[in-house]
């Protein structure tokens, strides 16, 4: 027997789940969450010893399953679930990102959160409910963690309405309903009942004041769900695992503040990074060589001094506004851009930001060069494709090259969703587009930088975005006393040390992604809405100076990119272009040296190549192929076979028609040569079109 106990509420309109079973009962806590059709089992298990490591170990496995869906995708020859997809990698991250922030940091256990999609109904999100069932696992379990932490996906419409998850179907008719989109922004806002701890947001222009507003609406939800889940753990919870934190003693704590006392401040304050880092670690070898010549033992050193230097630069910044290389708390650092930096590429930029440096390269293609989309949620093609690349030699490291990670994955991610908006549609801009991210050098905000420099370089290549955009990374220092500041464009140890993370990607006119996350328990809205104030004003700043190096779209593509020239046919014609096993459109392609031809169902086809002459030729042997003759058309060929009772001329592109003895002239014709010749070039018109024949008449055009 499975023992089922079943806890249900309505939410959004859709009934809501959650199971405690003994399903994976060999898990510390399993949790199988149900909202509308949408399934997930949920299982979190700690390991038994702690680890020899400086930080916590959690890891969050997202398994989409395809079954779950009804799909049996992958290549030719394994169809089963192979490496995790970017949307699950980037769902792991979402539920990492909520319930971290309520794990002692000083945890050295592993922790590991499986979610597993057991049904997709593809309507409702599985983010909700499996960010629902983890926390709710967790919170049931002996794992030590001060949860729970919920979140919602919320939209809102041009008419102001917000809708607490909503349908897929709902969020697709909206966003693609006729016009501009009625969606202002998507967003999943996460947090405690008393303040929110994560948000991803991606918009079209919003207003700061409307963000606001549909987050308070939001964390009222979140607030139900929290009181939905504190009535299971009151029934069904259990008692947490007493673990033994690794806790210094008072005369070993004392030795080390003594020590730092008067240095550490001195190693911090410094402008360039690297220079500050040489001389917090060349300080860190001084200490640990001072300790062990004290015959002190060293464990939690790391630990001890990591805290003296999150406390230092918490009390500077509240009680000062001091700033480790000393700008004021809304100022930008020193900026620089640039354009066309190398000649062979489609469009490029430069853009830096203190040590922050990121180079975008953006690179054109014909249509056939999207990329296919095979997810347990999504099938489908992606004409536009933002990469973000973070080498080690960025950070002044040796590390492994290869592979993307999920950092790349979710830094990416959140740069494409601040621009991918503004990009024109196929029709206004036929190409394939991918834009690269390298950064070159990180000290704070690199997917912000990437964003900026992805801007200028696709207004480089020519590709009419409808607006430059900027992004920017506010930071907070927080009191236990309830004070705090907020900061600009952070850095190194703000980045590091700080409290909130909270990226910030826009227009001129308005928000167009963002992503926040906690080291503590979340933020009040209040305070989330000077952070949106802040940032506008940044973000500004940074425009200005984007838009000094180049303030719209070059009207012409680079030499180096494809040309593209569109036409339509009749959709009944592309077999005829195609030709038996490709025959034709491998003709094509070979004689007039284009590169590529890509052919849509609707009709409409791409000739894609560098030779604007070469690409012209192709699309006139593609309109000749596929020409649609009319009855009273005029139309000159070449006479090419004569016959005892009439002549066949080539109207061009493979197509013939014939000029019958009764069309030749008027009166009576003894023989057709009396009229035309071999090679003679005449103008006919068209009598008569049936069944792929075209008859056609000389005397209908004053022929004698």
């Amino acid at each position: 027997m499975l023992n089922k106990q079943e806890f249900k509420i309505d939410f959004a309109g859709q009934p809501l789940t959650l199971t405690v079973s003994r399903l994976a009962e060999q898990a510390d806590a399993a949790v199988l969450g149900t909202f509308g059709d949408t399934s997930v089992l949920v299982t979190v298990v700690m390991g038994k010893k702690d680890r020899d490591i400086d930080f916590f170990p959690l890891v969050v496995d997202f398994e989409e399953k395809f079954y779950a869906a009804g799909k049996i995708i992958g290549s030719r020859f394994i169809r089963r679930e192979g490496r995790p997809s970017e949307a699950a990698i980037l769902s792991g991250r979402l539920i990492d990102r909520v319930i971290r922030p309520l794990f002692n940091h000083r945890l050295r256990r592993d922790v590991q959160v499986i979610v597993t999609i057991l049904s997709y109904d593809e309507e409702n999100d599985p983010d909700f409910i499996a960010l629902l069932s983890a926390s709710t696992a967790l919170a049931i379990s002996n794992i030590p963690w001060n949860g729970p932490a919920v979140g919602v996906r919320l939209a809102r419409t041009k008419d102001n309405q917000t809708i607490i998850n909503p349908l897929n179907s709902l969020f697709t008719c909206l966003a693609n309903g006729a016009g501009d989109s009625n969606i202002s922004f998507d967003a999943f806002v996460a947090g405690t009942k008393e303040r929110i701890n994560m948000i991803e947001l991606g918009a079209n222009e919003a207003k700061e004041q409307e963000i606001v507003e549909s987050f308070d609406i939001a964390h009222k939800e979140i607030g139900r769900l929290i009181d939905f889940q504190k009535e299971i753990i009151d029934k069904i919870g259990q008692q947490k695992t007493e673990i033994a934190l690794m806790e210094p003693s008072q005369e070993f704590k004392d030795k080390i503040i003594s020590f730092l006392s008067d240095k550490l401040e001195e190693a911090v304050y410094i402008k360039d990074k690297v220079e500050r880092q040489n001389k917090i670690d060349k300080l860190k070898e001084y200490l640990k060589k001072y300790l062990k010549e004290t015959d002190q033992e060293i464990d939690g050193f790391d630990y001890l001094f990591e805290e003296e230097l999150d406390k230092l630069i918490h009390k500077n910044i509240i009680e000062s506004e001091k700033r480790p290389d000393g700008r004021k708390i809304d100022e930008l650092r020193e900026l620089y851009a640039e354009i066309g930096l190398f000649k062979r590429l489609h469009g490029s930029s430069l853009f830096m930001r203190g040590n922050t440096q990121a180079l975008a390269v953006t690179t054109l293609a014909a249509p056939g060069a999207e990329q296919l989309i095979e997810t347990m949620e999504i099938s489908g093609k992606r004409r536009f494709m933002l990469h973000y690349n973070f080498p080690p030699y960025s950070v002044g490291e040796i590390g492994r090259m290869g592979g993307v990670g999920r950092r790349e994955v979710g830094h990416g991610n959140l740069a494409d969703k601040a621009i991918r908006p503004l990009i024109p549609s196929q029709d206004e801009f036929p190409y394939t587009i991918r834009v690269v991210s390298e950064i070159l050098s990180s000290n704070g905000s690199s997917s912000m930088a990437s964003v900026c420099a992805a801007s200028m370089s696709l207004m480089d290549a020519g590709v009419p975005i409808k607006k430059p955009v900027a992004g920017i990374a506010m930071g907070l220092m927080s009191a236990e006393d309830g004070r705090y500041k907020i900061l600009t464009d952070i850095q190194g140890p703000e980045d590091h040390y700080g409290d909130v993370d909270c990226k910030i990607a826009g227009t001129g006119d308005g928000v167009m992604a963002m992503q926040m996350d906690v080291k503590i328990d979340g933020i009040n809205v209040k305070v989330l809405g000077e952070i949106l104030i802040q940032a506008k004003k940044a973000r500004l700043e940074i425009l200005d100076i984007m838009n000094k190096v180049i303030d719209k779209p070059k009207s012409q593509t680079s030499i180096y990119a494809p040309i593209i020239i569109t036409l339509e046919i009749n959709p009944e014609l592309i077999g005829i272009v195609i030709g038996p096993g490709g025959k034709m459109i491998k003709q094509i392609t070979k004689e007039t040296g284009v590169d590529t031809i890509d052919i849509e169902e609707s009709g409409r086809i791409f000739v894609s190549s560098v030779d604007k002459k070469k690409a012209q030729m192709a699309v006139d042997y593609i309109k000749s192929i596929t020409r649609e003759f009319q009855i009273g058309e005029i139309i000159e060929g070449e006479i090419i076979k004569i016959l005892d009772f009439g002549a066949i001329v080539d109207l061009g592109g493979g197509n013939d028609g014939m000029i019958h003895v009764s069309e030749l002239k008027q009166g009576f014709v003894e023989k057709v040569e009396d009229v035309v010749k071999l090679g003679d070039i005449v103008k006919v018109k068209i009598v008569k079109v049936e069944d792929g024949r075209i008859g056609l008449s000389l005397k209908q055009m004053g022929g004698n």
